[in-house]
């Protein structure tokens, strides 16, 4: 498949990261470099490279400071965001303020203090994800296009973040879908369909670090979400991180010692909490064991399943709030819920698994990979608009927007356009009157969320129209309009109907929003620091050559001498004809040929 067009489906993950290939009418899920199908979403900077992957994940606990991770829980937002500022205590990364409230990573690379964007960091990893892709399908080719999934509860900045990341890696967004969608595609790919066949599916998927609950309607060639609901700020993170409080206290209660302000310390507990987490998945009872935890001091302890689920049982209650909420969204009761589809690594905590079986009285379809399902969806998706589907495969694919989006207005009240669980595309429009008489500038508050008052809700940027038709109060009429696009995404624009002078708006001040000037100086930072990084792959590689080449002659070297020894010897020790010297010289000759080889 040199040189012909791919397409290519990306799961971009919180904690790990999937891509699929369609080829030869099928989905490959691809595996990377150490032959494994999922790869870490983890980036490294050391003195002399880059590291994404496995590679970046190997050296955490040598170099935590300089390798990122979880930073989906910072795309889209602002530094200044609870949601962040409670997660920073867990990295071992610096995290600072930057312009406009946008989160900056800190790191040491090349031996200098360098800056990187939650973006640029997302990029890398869909770089890893596209170059693993391009070696898999062969020599020479170029991915350019990608479907790329998001969680269905991503707001309007995080979707616009995600593709900024994508913009970044250098591939062309052809769609972003949701996450429990493509798991969705997945099913229904794997059903034998009669005609006229349908099944009322609802999609769990609780990953690393997000939850979405989507309803969906399948049959054959349609597959139609009736309503979403979820939480961007929940996952397995989450367990993990309430672990890693419980044994900072233990391990002060013991030693009286408080390890929290040590990122070194809080990062290996973590990484220990994180296998014990994965542990008691399939075992009643494990350990958390870390020689010179803190100031030389070890730390042993142990923890069951019971005190698992004890210490995470708010979040276990979480969990369930968006089943809830999505079937009276979509006024569906439970019992005509057909299948239930677990997606994400999380869900193989066996409490969730046994909370959503209990919920639905059944136990839920196993017949779709928990980990490859939403990469497989969208491999089916980008395949689908590149038209490399035959017509039997053929979905049309009908989504819903997860939040309301709207304006604020007089009295501080917030004025909905678009309600969540619309289908989208959409388009709404909205007419404005003046407030005050021969006013010339109208400004509005761009929200997002249920709460009736605006400031309760998400502010996601300001629109404003200026040079509006001078007259009193309530004659100049403002046309405002919404449009949601098929990635999720809102654009809004503003029209004085009495001068008719239309003027497009976009949403200021979004921190999740680069301009393009912006993104192009990424994109040639991201290439720099590619040749870079090829350039000491080279230096790497040309240094392994001539070790392996000084190995061969080493090993060369011995065979000559041990022949130059024995030889000697047997000359030495033995009475000799001519032709028995004869056969030694030809012997030598041989081992002189195959010790010269190159």
């Amino acid at each position: 498949m040199a040189g012909a067009t791919v397409a290519i489906g990306i799961d971009l993950g919180t904690t790990y990261s999937c891509v699929g290939v369609w080829r030869n009418g099928r989905v490959e899920i691809v595996a990377n470099d150490q032959g494994n199908r999922t790869t870490p979403s983890y980036v490294a900077f050391t003195k002399d490279e880059k590291l994404v992957g496995e590679g970046a994940n190997n050296q955490l606990a040598s170099n935590a400071s300089n390798t990122i991770f979880d930073v989906k829980r910072l795309i889209g937002r602002r530094f200044s965001d609870s949601s962040v500022k409670r997660d920073a205590k867990y990295w071992p990364f610096v995290l600072i303020k930057g312009r406009d409230d946008r989160p900056r990573i800190k790191v040491s690379y090349h031996g200098r203090e360098k800056q990187f964007s939650p973006e640029e960091i997302s990029a890398m990893v869909l770089v890893k994800m596209k170059e693993t892709a391009e070696i898999f399908v062969g020599p020479g080719t170029t991915i350019k296009n990608a479907v790329i999934t998001v969680p269905a509860y991503f707001n309007n900045s995080q979707r616009k973040a995600t593709k900024d990341a994508a913009a970044i890696a250098g591939l062309k967004v052809m769609r972003m879908i949701n996450e429990p969608t493509a798991a969705a595609i997945a099913y229904s790919l794997e059903r034998k369909w009669r005609d006229g066949e349908e099944s009322v599916l609802l999609v769990y998927d609780l990953g690393g670090g997000t939850l979405d609950v989507s309803l969906v309607v399948v049959k054959k060639g349609l597959l139609q979400v009736k309503a979403t609901a979820g939480d961007n700020h929940l996952g397995g993170e989450d367990f993990t991180n309430n672990m890693v409080d419980h044994f900072v206290k233990e391990f002060e209660k013991r030693n009286h010692k408080d390890i929290s302000g040590d990122k070194r310390a809080v990062r290996r507990l973590r990484n220990s909490c994180e296998k014990a987490k994965r542990m008691l998945s399939s075992n009643a009872q494990t350990v958390v064991d870390i020689d010179a935890l803190f100031e030389g001091i070890d730390f042993h302890s142990s923890i069951n399943r019971a005190l698992f689920e004890q210490l995470n049982v708010d979040l276990f209650r979480k969990c369930m709030e968006p089943i809830e909420t999505c079937l009276q969204d979509a006024k569906m009761d439970r019992k005509k819920v057909d299948e239930v589809v677990l997606v994400g690594g999380s869900t193989r905590i066996p409490r969730v698994h046994r909370l959503v079986q209990d919920f639905f009285g059944k136990e839920p379809c196993k017949s779709i990979n928990a980990d490859e399902a939403v990469a497989y969806g969208a491999t089916v998706q980008a395949a689908n608009l590149m038209g490399q589907i035959n017509h039997d495969l053929l979905m049309q694919l009908i989504d819903v927007t997860p939040l309301s989006q709207g304006l604020e207005i007089e009295g501080g009240l917030m004025s909905v356009l678009i309600r969540r669980n619309t289908t989208i595309p959409i388009t709404k429009e909205k007419t404005f009157v003046t407030t005050v008489d021969y006013q010339t500038v109208m400004t509005f508050g761009v929200y997002e969320g249920e709460r009736a008052m605006a400031v309760d809700n998400s502010l996601r940027g300001s629109l404003s129209l200026s040079g509006l038709t001078l007259a009193p109060k309530g004659v100049t009429v403002i046309n405002v309009r919404f449009e949601i696009d098929e990635d999720g995404i809102l654009h809004v624009s503003a029209e004085d109907k009495v001068s008719a002078q239309k003027e497009n708006i976009t949403i200021m001040n979004d921190p999740g929003r680069f301009s393009i000037e912006e993104i192009k100086g990424m994109v040639e930072e991201a290439k720099k620091y590619k040749a870079v990084d090829l350039e000491h792959k080279k230096k790497v590689q040309a240094r392994n050559d001539i070790d392996n080449f000084l190995y061969t002659m080493r090993n060369n070297i011995k065979k000559l001498q041990d022949a130059v020894d024995g030889t000697t010897m047997w000359l030495e020790n033995n009475e000799l004809n001519m032709a028995q010297i004869n056969a030694k010289k030809k012997q030598l000759e041989s081992i002189i040929r195959q010790t010269s080889k190159p």
